[in-house]
């Protein structure tokens, strides 16, 4: 790869001088893209809608920024794009994202690898994200259940170290949604669905003027599912089902460019069962004990702009959200016919609560423009988070051979507080030749208490991330290159069954290099992005498994343990044509290969392998047909080659797969009606998989996985008033 080795030849030695990074993209020439660097198939829906009602604006990024000035790996999925995707949640539009994927193991992903950086899991000890999940603004990292995509306006998905822009949080990369603003229309929208496996849902959105500067969107909606499992034993369709009430409210007040407010608030209640996993792995189950995979949460955003010294303007910022999340399961998946003559019954259960409040002060000067040749930011941001987790497993195992009968019961707490305190800057210059430079650095500090039932621990450290980006716009289209550090706490495991070695972690950082290129067309029929990346972590955080007692499926124990190195590079690249102002097509496609060294069981290094939940290639492709009379239809084709479940020592993989959907409707002034149908060949696909011991009597390994949803079609109604 010559390009990757210019690129190291570049800027290779600039990241030496990152002693406390933060990274912020350079701007680059002003284009039609919706994002920079690396713009992936929806992007092109976006850039149309950006063209009619004004400039897409990435407020992930540490500067708010218009798209066609980020020179940085970033995807936008827009509210067009969301609903072409028939989509109901996050998971239902993450296969437009190549190089995003998650773990499954639950009713809704919780936890998302970027570039196959990121958790598999954490329902025990400290939070401790590798990608960060924000809702605006409200920090739900590892809390991604939330993520209903009810009145969003848009997500934007930024790939790569975000140690400016959110510190350790985001040492993978940065999600972030945005519900639709409000515009003092005085109208409103009423819509409803029904679907197969019992789907159904109803949501009602009303936007008003509250005074001459100001306006509020409030809105609501829930939508069932039975959840595409059946219990046979049972006799039931919902033991998996989904039960999901959003309701969000935003309001905005505008004096001028200078003085705005900006308050958002979010009720999320996910009411989901959880009975995903069958021992013959189908979508049929067996369970006696289905469980609940749910989530509560209550949040609220503040944003103020005020003007400061001179040119420069204040942004400051709250948030702060209190969450109670429920994680329960059948443990041995079956019932006394299954296990008979045996007698076999475990359950397990976990309930999380957190409250984190976030705080940031920002001071920024205008952005650099023609007569403008420098350009500065600096801040603070502080965070307070608390959580407490209780979990408690047990059963019991007899066999009818042996007068033993072995019971376990398990019952534990833990208390975890931090106070986060950064500090962070940029400088962005315009250089000779048409070259453009930026520059931003994060220093933060944690302090941290975690209170376990055997464990106390009160961890401090000071890490540093950030980012040096140089841009070259010409008429051939826009070059970047960047060099970037990101980092991420140590932690503990907090299992008491867990012997002392692996009772802590240490911190993981990565430095990153990025080389990216972009150009449309003038007319904007067509559009070409392409990035190539070089990630190197050390001391990287991995997730690993062991079961402790064979025989009991509840001493089949998670924990993190530090590896030497992984090398993460790979390629996104993404074309949009519009042959005809009617006719879109569009391809992205991510190339990926992560490589863990020096993972350690047992006092022996394993060899080198591929990171989990990390396939070597995605892509997603579209096809878009608009009539001027309303008709419209659009084609979704998605793939991602097998990745591995697990680290090391963990060899069971997926399969590749790819889904097709499909969707057709007509769009009038007031009325839209539109059909759907999501993985229309009914491919079967697993999004997680677990290897361990779990039917007696000897209890031999077997790779159990959760399937994914198979065909689902429904039908949308939505009148605007």
């Amino acid at each position: 790869m010559s390009l990757f080795r210019l690129s190291r030849a570049l800027v290779g030695g600039l990241l030496g001088t990152l002693a406390a990074p933060t990274l912020l993209a350079a701007p680059a020439a002003v284009t039609n893209v919706a994002t920079s660097a690396t713009t992936s198939v929806p992007q092109a829906a976006t850039t149309v809608n950006a063209a009619a009602e004004g400039e897409v604006i990435i407020v992930a990024s540490l500067r708010r920024t218009p798209a066609s000035k980020l020179a940085a790996s970033a995807v936008v999925l827009d509210q067009t794009s969301l609903q072409a995707a028939g989509a109901q949640h996050f998971a239902d539009a993450m296969a437009q994202v190549p190089n995003l994927n998650f773990a499954g193991a639950s009713s809704r992903p919780r936890y998302f690898q970027v570039r196959g950086i990121g958790e598999l899991e954490q329902y025990e000890g400290a939070p401790n994200p590798s990608v960060g999940f924000l809702v605006d603004g409200m920090d739900f990292s590892g809390l991604g259940m939330v993520a209903t995509l009810f009145d969003v306006g848009q997500i934007e998905v930024l790939r790569g170290p975000q140690g400016a822009r959110y510190g350790a949080n985001a040492l993978g990369g940065l999600i972030h949604v945005s519900s639709r603003a409000p515009e003092g229309s005085d109208t409103g929208e009423v819509s409803a669905t029904l679907g197969t496996a019992g789907t159904y849902g109803a949501g009602a959105v009303y936007d008003l003027a509250t005074g001459a500067n100001s306006a509020l969107r409030l809105g609501v909606q829930q939508q069932r599912s039975d959840g595409f499992r059946r219990n046979t034993l049972l006799g039931r369709n919902d033991t998996n089902g989904r039960n999901e009430t959003t309701a969000r409210a935003r309001w905005q007040w505008t004096y001028d460019d200078e003085h705005q407010v900006d308050v958002t608030a979010l009720h999320a209640d996910l009411d989901n069962r959880y009975d995903a996993f069958a021992i013959d792995n189908t979508r049929t189950t067996l369970s006696d004990n289905p469980g609940r995979d749910a989530q509560r949460a209550t949040g609220a955003s503040l944003r103020v702009q005020l003007p400061g010294p001179g040119e420069a303007k204040w942004s400051l910022a709250a948030a702060h959200i209190d969450s109670a999340s429920v994680h329960a399961y059948d443990g041995d998946w079956g019932n006394a016919s299954s296990w008979a003559p045996y007698t076999y019954d475990y359950t397990y259960r976990a309930n999380r609560d957190r409250q984190n409040t976030t705080f940031e002060a920002r001071l920024e000067s205008p952005e650099l423009l023609d007569d403008r040749r420098f350009a500065w930011l600096v801040g603070a941001w502080h965070s307070q988070l608390r959580e407490h987790i209780s979990e408690r497993s047990g059963g019991t195992y007899a066999d009818p051979a042996y007068p033993d009968v072995f019971t376990s019961d398990f019952a534990g707490t833990s208390r975890y507080s931090a106070n986060t305190t950064a500090v962070f800057g940029q400088v962005d210059a315009a250089l000779p030749a048409g070259w453009q430079a930026s520059l931003g650095l994060r220093r933060e500090s944690r302090a941290a208490d975690f209170v376990a039932s055997d464990t106390t621990l009160s961890p401090t450290n000071t890490q540093s991330g950030g980012h040096l980006t140089l841009a070259r716009p010409s008429d051939y289209g826009t070059l970047w290159l960047s060099a970037s550090r990101g980092y991420k706490a140590g932690g503990v495991n907090p299992s008491p069954q867990l012997p002392a070695r692996l009772r802590e972690f240490g911190p993981e950082s990565v430095r990153g290099l990025e080389m990216g290129w972009r150009r449309s067309s003038e007319d904007d029929r067509w559009q070409g992005e392409a990035v190539l990346f070089d990630l190197h972590r050390q001391h990287l955080q991995v997730r690993t498994n062991e079961q402790l007692v064979a025989g009991d499926p509840n001493t089949f124990v998670f924990f993190t343990d530090n590896a030497a190195h992984g090398h993460h590079r790979g390629l996104e690249a993404s074309l949009r044509w519009r042959p005809i102002p009617e006719l879109e097509a569009g391809i992205a496609l991510g190339v990926l290969r992560a490589e863990l060294t020096g993972v350690v069981r047992d006092g022996t290094a394993l060899p080198t392998r591929d990171a989990p939940h990390a396939p070597r290639w995605q892509f997603a492709t579209h096809v878009s047909w608009q009539n001027p009379a309303g008709f419209h239809a659009r084609l979704d084709f998605t793939g991602m080659d097998a990745f591995y479940f697990g680290n090391v020592p963990e060899r069971y993989r997926s399969r590749a797969y790819s889904l097709l959907g499909l969707q057709a409707g007509w769009r009038g002034e007031k009325l839209e009606a539109g059909v759907y149908v999501r993985n229309a060949l009914n491919r079967q696909y697993a999004v997680r998989g677990f290897s361990f011991g779990n039917e007696p009597p000897d209890f031999a390994e077997k790779l159990y996985t959760q399937l994914g949803d198979p065909r689902e079609g429904g039908m949308t109604l939505r009148w605007r008033f």
